[in-house]
């Protein structure tokens, strides 16, 4: 016969078990997430770096195009001096205007560009502060979870061990319906019984079932498959006859 208590002591550590693993677990995906966090941080920051090369590439171009320009103004000026007729120097007067509204749009262009790029300095700048300290989340959660994890790997078996210990104690003909259950509910293959409702489920549980309970025997849940145990304090007519 399968005891109420060697029930519930089996749920607990079940419980404990999969509590302890889940924690386990978290930590490496809380470590992927600062690593991913770090990653687009500085994927950004190269971006702004990227965007800050390129406008400073335009506005050097620019600048080479507005030198061409004010040394193209200063040919046509001077051949302005020398025109031999009225229509070559009012041909040259135009170009020499032409020139210089292209160079004013190209100076104003010039300016923006590093005006823009004042702009992309200081995102950069925040940028690069985010990395900074994304990696230094980064850092501190690798070295808490490595301390914790120790701990944690240290109880999980400990737990095994009285896992063990305990299932070694179940009876050979019922053991085998238990780690069937547990292969396939893992720490939900136990419920405690609440009322008449299966704790897990909470679908109620027939009369023949509780009787079967209160008799000391091992009952599963008809709805859900768990192995079902009575409260704490409750542990069954038979022990309540012997008393």
């Amino acid at each position: 016969m399968v005891t109420t208590e060697a029930l519930r002591e089996l749920h607990r550590i079940h419980r404990q078990l999969s509590d302890l693993r889940e924690r386990l677990e978290r930590g490496p995906k809380q470590v992927r997430a600062r690593q991913a966090n770090v990653a687009n941080q500085e994927a950004a920051l190269a971006k702004i770096k990227n965007d800050i090369k390129t406008s400073r590439m335009n506005a050097d171009r620019k600048n080479v195009d507005l030198k061409s320009g004010e040394a193209k103004i200063k040919e046509l000026e001077v051949k302005l001096n020398a025109a031999n007729s009225n229509k070559e120097y009012q041909a040259l007067k135009d170009q020499i205007a032409a020139a210089k509204m292209a160079g004013s749009v190209l100076s104003d262009e010039i300016l923006e560009g590093f005006e823009s790029i004042d702009q992309l300095e200081k995102l950069a700048a925040e940028a690069q502060q985010k990395v900074n300290g994304s990696k230094d989340e980064l850092a501190k959660a690798e070295q808490q979870i490595a301390a914790s994890a120790e701990s944690l790997q240290a109880d999980v078996t400990r737990l095994e061990r009285e896992l063990k210990e305990a299932e070694s104690a179940l009876p050979a003909d019922f053991k085998v319906d238990y780690d069937r259950i547990v292969r396939a509910k893992g720490e939900d293959a136990l419920a405690q019984v609440d009322g008449d409702t299966c704790g897990g489920c909470f679908q109620s549980i027939r009369a023949n079932q509780q009787n079967d309970l209160q008799m000391g025997r091992a009952v599963f849940c008809s709805s859900c498959g768990r192995l079902l145990y009575l409260p704490e304090g409750q542990t069954g007519r038979r022990k309540r006859q012997e008393d």
